[in-house]
């Protein structure tokens, strides 16, 4: 058992208790809850009865071979985000009495999946939903699965004469695309264009703001932001574009002020100077049509709706309200028309409906069982640890004084550090030093087991959580997964998606399959603080063990790589129907080693061919059997067909 874990399980644990510890009623949005059985249940659309156990999906995959690490994406909730998104501001439109309406458009960059996609625009039809590019493969994207003639197709990012050339054409086709200008050259090659294709594109202008930002990417924008044109390039490429006779080609007003946002008087800020913008480019003989306000929608990581870096101070129909009214306001004073509000949230529309499920492989820990020998030790140092060990010992609940455990502490830690000094100089053994560790950790288990909670996390004695903590071994990669964990630091709510009838006893952290210290999640949410530690269950004999990471279906899998060679999970696309059954609509198989190898330009058989010559060689020098040879290529044959993850 854990070292956190006493003999005999809570018998009165509760699924509120759970609920409470993992805050997932706080979190979970109405989509993630706790069931009965004590299981993950998802609710796919919020107005909606239907309702899967999650553990139960699992292990039913899991017998059509289907095995974990896998991501399963609910359609289900990415259509009720997307309903949520347009009614926010068909609310606010009416609300307000706003003079247009409202037509989105998803950043490709945020999950260039096709079956993601394929979806959004399904779901998105009946609005006009379109789609966002920032490359020129994306571009190629969005002009091949964009059907509706109605949607809108923004063209961001660098653009060379290519780029233009194609999202100029694509015109002609019956497409809507519009080509922001971001950078001031991009001018000169988009008049060039023109004089040689004899069409012309619709056009946008992306402003840079001077309005601040908040959360984790606040200085990416202001004056020195990556992107956009300043007042003055503002300026003097309408008149380039007066001169080339294109400023009737200019439709649009661009602006972003960062990704997930966290304030919503940031958003207000920027909403005011960009409007105003608008107005002045309308005055300045542009026929002004649309305006971009960029994405940057936030969504609450942590539940506590605050401006924390994972959380929103604001809902979506505080956003939706305050874009609507803010626009509103400007062209109002202005006898300005109210243009099409264009919105590109990406992180809002597509996080929810993606869980991210992994196996723990077993854990690991410190041991804190000792045996004391009658024996008297040799060392001095050892004799002082063992006084103290007894000290403890003698300590109960009713009798704690903490001031006297944090000096005992400080003794023992001073002891251990004592014993390191003595076994660097030689006067110690190293069954000497390993008694003086074990000691060490002894001393902590008696005293976490001695104290609440809430007087574990005093400054001096908040190391023994760490010290005892286990690891938990993770049947993932990091990098490969959620590289915003370990790239940004994100924070993801993370809960085991069963046993919530048993009270998770055990503190731990999670290190993953690669072969580097970053490949650890250790940082989790806890009522609007960060954690180190999660409470965890101990894994149950030849039973999985199974972990679920939510909110994370945005950027993953394309920021993903294959350090150590980790490749694709298995990603299932799943319809939930109306008596709670499910339909598994796409399946997205893993990579095998073999393909893994071959993104990296090597052959299987070329491999296999080469490691057969090593064993005959073996064979004709008597190292290897011919039965040996054979048992190592079938095996290196079987392996190369099956996944990079581990496996039963």
């Amino acid at each position: 058992m854990n070292n956190f874990e006493p003999e005999k399980l809570n018998k009165n644990w509760t699924l509120e208790d759970s609920i409470a510890t993992y805050n997932i009623d706080k979190w979970g949005d109405q989509y993630f809850s706790i069931n009965s059985n004590g299981n993950i249940s998802i609710t796919p659309e919020k107005k909606s009865a239907k309702i899967i156990d999650l553990f139960k999906l699992v292990e039913e995959l899991k017998s059509r071979e289907i095995n974990t690490p896998l991501i399963i994406r609910f359609n289900d909730i990415l259509k009720d985000r997307i309903n949520e998104l347009h009614e926010a501001f068909s609310k606010a439109i009416k609300t307000y009495e706003y003079n247009n309406n409202y037509q989105g458009v998803f950043p490709v960059k945020c999950n260039q999946q096709k079956n993601v996609l394929e979806k959004i625009l399904e779901f998105g039809e009946p609005w006009n939903f379109g789609l966002e590019v920032g490359s020129k493969s994306e571009l190629l994207i969005g002009l091949s699965l964009l059907e509706n003639q109605n949607s809108l197709l923004i063209c961001n990012g660098y653009k060379d004469t290519k780029y233009i050339e194609v999202a100029t054409l694509a015109r002609k086709l019956g497409k809507n695309p519009i080509i922001v200008i971001e950078q001031k050259d991009e001018v000169k090659r988009i008049i060039e264009t023109v004089k040689n294709l004899k069409a012309k594109p619709l056009l946008g202008i992306r402003a840079k703001l001077s309005s601040k930002s908040s959360g984790r990417w606040s200085k990416s924008v202001g004056d020195n932001s990556k992107f956009g044109l300043s007042i003055p390039e503002i300026m003097s490429t309408i008149k380039e574009l007066k001169e080339a006779n294109l400023l009737n080609e200019v439709k649009l007003l661009h602006f972003h002020i960062g990704s997930q946002i966290s304030d919503i008087a940031v958003i207000k800020d920027s909403l005011q100077e960009a409007s105003q913008i608008y107005v002045e480019l309308c005055k300045l003989g542009a026929p002004m049509k649309y305006i971009d306000v960029g994405g940057g929608l936030g969504i609450d990581f942590d539940g506590t709706k605050t401006s924390s870096n994972t959380s929103t101070n604001y809902s979506l129909q505080n956003y939706a309200n305050d874009v609507i009214a803010t626009i509103k306001d400007s062209c109002q004073v202005n006898n300005i028309d109210h243009p099409t509000v264009i919105s590109e949230s990406g992180r809002a529309i597509i996080s929810h409906c993606s869980v991210l499920i992994f196996n723990v492989l077993g854990t690991s820990h410190v041991s804190s069982e000792i045996k004391i020998s009658d024996e008297k030790p040799k060392s001095l140092i050892i004799a002082n640890l063992i006084e103290t060990f007894y000290q403890l010992k003698k300590l109960t609940k009713k009798k704690v004084n903490l001031s006297e455990i944090i000096e005992l502490w400080n003794d023992a830690k001073k002891f251990k550090e004592d014993c390191l000094v003595a076994f660097r100089l030689g006067f110690l053994n190293l069954k000497e030093r390993a008694q003086a560790e074990e000691l060490t950790w002894a001393c902590a288990k008696e005293i976490a087991n001695n104290l609440d909670s809430d007087e574990i996390i005093h400054p001096d004695l908040f190391e023994i959580t760490e010290t005892l903590a286990s690891t938990y071994y993770a049947n993932l990669s990091i990098f490969k997964s959620i590289p915003d964990s370990w790239a940004i630091n994100q924070i993801f709510p993370i809960i085991p998606i069963h046993r919530h009838l048993e009270e998770p006893l055990c503190k731990g952290n999670f290190a993953d399959l690669t072969c580097d210290s970053d490949g650890k999640l250790n940082s989790f949410i806890d009522n609007g603080k960060i954690k180190s530690l999660l409470n965890l269950h101990e894994p149950e004999q030849n039973k999985d063990y199974l972990i679920g990471i939510f909110m994370a279906g945005a950027y993953q899998e394309a920021l993903g790589n294959f350090h150590n060679l980790f490749g694709n999970t298995n990603v299932i696309h799943i319809d939930i129907n109306q008596d709670n059954s499910y339909k598994v609509k796409n399946i997205i198989k893993e990579n095998s080693k073999s393909e893994i190898l071959e993104l990296l330009d090597y052959s299987s058989k070329t491999l296999v061919e080469s490691i057969r010559i090593n064993t005959e060689s073996a064979i004709d020098q008597r190292h290897l059997t011919i039965k040996e040879a054979r048992k190592l290529i079938d095996q290196i044959e079987t392996s190369l067909r099956k996944s990079s993850y581990l496996s039963e």
